[in-house]
């Protein structure tokens, strides 16, 4: 029998998000897949800019650039006719662009950083069962060999995909439905002059105004390399076989040639190219469908376990890791005694709202065409296709707004900047270094002069006192401050002004970042009771 503090079912970006996030914290953990070993597909492709700012927290965003190469656009080909070219451009303020990996790299490189903490994916383990009690969950897994084993975990992640076991387990219902078409993946090269970085959707549209051929190419590492999806021709459809109730991912046995791929590419790529070097191929179906809770007690699910949607926008892989990001530190305050319940009850009323939309709106993008559309200008349009508007105003965790209009409040996500100098530097370095620094909450203080920072020491007070001294403080001072070595906590300069134009503030504010990047709450040096209210929301008292 074995023992541990969180079991997680799936071995894929989620489950290894999941993983790494616990044992930074010091969680132990065991990480289990039935497959016996990585798939190298290229599935599920493009990395938000959201995903790379919590990749950057936990020391992975690096790894994952040097792999990467950057989604610069898409190009929109009707009847071989250019009809939009849409770059994927953000504000400066945003450190991070639209990235494209393969999937197999992605989980790589998850993998190796998981291992530095001594875990290892147990692979070719298959969970069978699970009850949970009181004190933890039971679960049988048959293993490698063959052998039946017993588990003991304090909680259970389901990040098993579309085809849940831990979902099945809970009896969750997976409300949606599934799209009629089935659609060709392959991972190939091409000849195509297009400009690289930029994705490329040509059409042909049919008799009722949707494409009736279709070709999507993503850009992928690698000389002229791309995922290409299309629609299955009928020799290759699956139709006939065993209904699947979910009918969601690949098919096994159905694998495409290199020449069904060149008929698509013969008909409707903008100008002649040849494809080939296929490393791999399939045939998958789409469906939407998200469940009715993101947990019971014990148990949760994340990722495809809990949402399924088109692949448009690259929503599905992103949206799961930031299920896990949320997630895990919540379970590390809970497997450490430092919380109630309510706390792990927030996963789904933070996240599950997420879910919805993101599902909804890729169902609308897929049936429109495949490029988001609606009342927003394009500026909110990327903004919200790199997730970077998701946020928890109306969760249980979230306090008082104080922050006025187009400010970033308790709830909101917690934007970078740069310029900030300390003591010992002659360059500036960005908000998002100094919060790397540990993996808890993290307090911002800032102030026009010292004398202003001086009036949080209540806070600093009740931080420490109501967490044991393990939330670290950073304090800014405004632009031409002398920044002092021997303050009581590290202490910056805001030489640029751009924390102080960022967080829209003037006067002394301090800021507590929660463990996912988002702000918890937003006080001046009179509330110490907006402080004390959220760590009275989170921590057991």
């Amino acid at each position: 029998m074995g023992r541990t503090d969180v079991l997680i079912v799936g071995a894929g970006p989620v489950g290894l998000t999941a993983a790494l996030e616990l044992r930074r914290r010091g969680v132990t953990c065991r990480v289990i897949d039935k497959l016996r070993a990585p798939v190298p597909h290229a599935r599920a492709v493009g990395i938000q800019p959201r995903t790379l700012e919590l990749w950057d927290r936990a020391g992975v965003a690096d790894d994952a650039l040097a792999a990467a190469v950057p989604m610069r656009g898409q190009l929109v080909y009707i009847d071989g006719v250019e009809r939009s070219r849409v770059g994927l451009t953000l504000p400066p303020d945003v450190p991070y662009g639209f990235a494209a990996l393969p999937q197999y790299e992605t989980e790589r490189i998850l993998t190796e950083h998981l291992e530095r903490y001594g875990t290892t994916v147990e692979r070719g383990t298959e969970l069978v069962s699970f009850v949970q009690d009181g004190g933890g969950v039971w679960s049988s897994v048959v293993t490698e060999t063959g052998r039946t084993r017993d588990l003991r975990s304090r909680y259970l992640v389901g990040c098993d995909g579309a085809h849940s076991a831990v979902r099945k387990g809970l009896g969750l219902t997976f409300e949606g439905g599934a799209f009629a078409e089935e659609y060709m993946l392959a991972d190939v090269e091409t000849d195509w002059s297009l400009p690289p970085g930029y994705a490329v959707r040509a059409t042909r549209p049919g008799g009722d105004g949707r494409p009736d051929d279709l070709l999507v190419g993503i850009p992928l590492p690698g000389r002229s390399r791309y995922r290409m999806s299309m629609l299955v021709p009928p020799e290759l459809s699956s139709s006939g076989g065993p209904p699947d109730p979910v009918a969601h991912g690949t098919r096994e046995g159905l694998r495409p040639e290199l020449a069904h791929i060149q008929a698509v590419v013969d008909r409707l790529a903008p100008e002649p190219a040849t494809v080939s070097g296929m490393r791999w191929s399939s045939v998958f179906r789409i469906s939407h469908r998200i469940v009715d809770r993101y947990g019971t007690g014990r148990v949760f699910v994340a990722g495809d376990a809990a949402h399924i949607h088109p692949p448009t926008g690259a929503q599905g892989m992103n949206t799961g890791i930031q299920d896990a990001v949320n997630l895990a530190w919540k379970l590390a305050l809970a497997t450490a005694g430092l919380t109630t319940p309510s706390l792990l009850e927030s996963y789904d009323a933070e996240r599950r709202p997420v879910g919805e939309e993101v599902v909804g709106r890729t169902v609308r993008h897929a049936t429109g065409g495949g490029v988001p559309s609606g009342p927003d200008d394009l500026g909110t349009v990327m903004l919200r296709e790199a997730q970077l508007l998701v946020g928890y105003r109306d969760g249980p965790l979230t306090g008082a707004l104080s922050g006025g209009p187009g400010a970033p409040d308790s709830g909101d996500r917690a934007p970078d900047c740069g310029g900030l100098v300390g003591p010992l530097t002659r360059y500036g370095v960005r908000l998002f270094d100094l919060l790397r620094r540990g993996p808890d909450h993290t307090l911002v203080l800032y102030g026009p002069d010292t004398a202003a920072l001086d009036r949080f020491g209540g806070a600093v007070a009740e931080l420490a006192r109501r967490t044991h001294g393990r939330v670290p403080v950073v304090a800014l001072l405004g632009i031409g401050e002398p920044v002092e070595g021997n303050s009581r906590v590290p202490l910056w300069s805001d030489s640029r002004a751009e924390f102080r134009r960022i967080y829209r503030t003037e006067a002394p504010t301090a800021f507590l970042v929660r463990p996912d990047g988002y702000l918890a709450t937003r006080f001046g040096p009179d509330n110490v009771t907006e402080l004390s209210a959220y760590l009275t929301r989170v921590l057991r008292t």
